[in-house]
């Protein structure tokens, strides 16, 4: 069940079919907040290293190799996702 905001998007209701053509960007940056974070790699005042950041892009940590960036992902029932 979607239920049209003021603007004719759709609310996203758990447990119901999500229409993707009626979303509006907000409520894509909610998708997969509590379940997925993304991995990209930047470069520091220490030299190259690997942030991570929610769904919505909100920068969360910063890891020294993808192999700890992934593992502090995974310990916090996250999955990862690696951005290029």
């Amino acid at each position: 069940m979607n239920i049209k905001n003021h603007d004719g998007t759709a609310n996203f209701v758990p447990g119901t079919v999500l229409d993707i053509h009626h979303i509006s960007p907000a409520q894509l940056a909610q998708l997969g907040m509590e379940e997925i974070a993304f991995v990209k790699p930047v470069m520091t005042e220490t030299g190259p290293a690997f942030a991570i950041h929610a769904a919505d892009g909100t920068p969360m940590a910063i890891a020294s190799d993808i192999n700890l960036a992934s593992a502090a992902i995974i310990q916090h029932d996250m999955v990862p996702s690696l951005v290029h």
